[in-house]
């Protein structure tokens, strides 16, 4: 399936979006009229096709094809997560649900004006980008061919419901969630209590000096010794690092034989084994391949680590805010449904029953 970035419908961190500029002028009461106007059934007026017309919201209408499209799109999200009797149950309110859905977003896209927010043509394109990269299409008809196939939507119509999400990010995030204030301890001590849903996998550092074994008795023996004088430089106090620059066959001799973070099992058994053994700057007993001879030094061992609170306080915050803000998002709609001018061209009862 095509990873796609559909922002989440909470506190999306969009701060690339310009708010405070210049504010769209709504469009005219008499634009949204002749809207309404065109409520017949669709029928084509030369080239141009005429919509069936079921509800006009300000300036916005909802046709009966693009409300049946969106429907579509709903029934096979529900297919795709439930079945049974809980399938049925969500189909019930499918429509209902998509209808309502359509008239807040056109008043979420008012609101968005009125605030003056502006999706940067740029943002879009940007994320466009990104799930190309992300899923190896090399032009926008093959991105668009994929968003068909697992979503039932074109490209243009990918674009359209993304700049709507952020815009309702944005607007609740200025209206709603900016408002709610939760106290830094309460944060923290949240963080504390859930400090395991935050952990990070366990990793370790080490360096390696490697000293090839030879083919014969008599080089195996003299790289044996040499592994010994090494042994005897590093109990001298001698660094592990300047040695292995100095005397290892590996290349990461140039980096002092850093081998970098690490997950466990991604190193050769017995070479991870040594390593685990040891303490930070520990340094091991020499750990024999099949042509090598390798010491081994523990740099640092990360185990039982989480995230850090700072890196995740901002996820944090969302999480706290979200059960608090949820009246007040409903409240902030319905108070915007009372205010808007919305109109029913077709009977609600007979939208729902399709």
């Amino acid at each position: 399936m095509i990873r796609t970035r559909i922002l989440p419908i909470c506190l999306s961190a969009c701060a690339l979006l310009t708010v405070g500029c210049k504010k769209k002028p709504k469009a005219s009461a008499v634009a949204a009229t002749e809207a309404a106007a065109v409520a017949a059934a669709p029928a084509k007026t030369g080239n141009r096709r005429v919509e069936e017309v079921l509800v006009v919201v300000n300036a916005h209408i909802i046709t009966r094809r693009g409300f049946q499209q969106s429907v579509e799109q709903e029934h096979a999200a529900l297919y795709r997560q439930f079945t049974g009797a809980e399938l049925d149950e969500k189909l019930k309110a499918a429509r209902e649900k998509t209808l309502q859905g359509l008239i807040d977003s056109s008043l979420i896209q008012d609101k968005a004006a009125e605030l003056g927010i502006v999706i940067p043509e740029s943002y879009l394109r940007g994320n466009v980008e990104q799930i190309k990269k992300e899923n190896n299409f090399t032009s926008d008809a093959d991105l668009e061919r994929a968003l068909k196939a697992s979503l039932g939507i074109t490209l243009q119509e990918w674009m359209k419901r993304q700049k709507e999400q952020v815009l309702r990010d944005e607007v609740l995030r200025s209206e709603i969630f900016r408002k709610i204030a939760i106290e830094d301890q309460e944060i923290r001590a949240y963080y504390e209590d859930h400090k395991d849903e935050y952990k990070l996998p366990s990793r370790f550092r080490i360096r390696e000096l490697v000293i090839p074994k030879g083919g014969t008795e008599a080089e195996v023996a003299e790289s044996k010794a040499k592994v010994a004088r090494l042994q005897a430089e590093l109990k001298g106090g001698a660094s592990f690092e300047e040695l292995a620059k100095a005397h290892s066959a590996s290349p990461s001799k140039d980096t002092g034989g850093d081998l970098g973070w690490m997950a466990r099992g991604l190193l050769r058994a017995n070479l991870e084994e040594a390593a685990l053994k040891l303490q930070a700057g520990g340094v091991s007993q020499p750990v024999e391949t099949d042509k090598d001879l390798i010491l081994v030094q523990m740099v640092a061992n990360e185990d039982n680590r989480s995230q850090p609170f700072e890196e995740v306080k901002g996820k944090l915050l969302e999480k706290l805010q979200e059960p608090k803000a949820q009246n007040a998002i409903e409240q902030f709609l319905s108070n915007l449904r009372i205010r808007a001018n919305i109109r029913y061209m077709v009977p609600k009862e007979d939208i729902l029953k399709g």
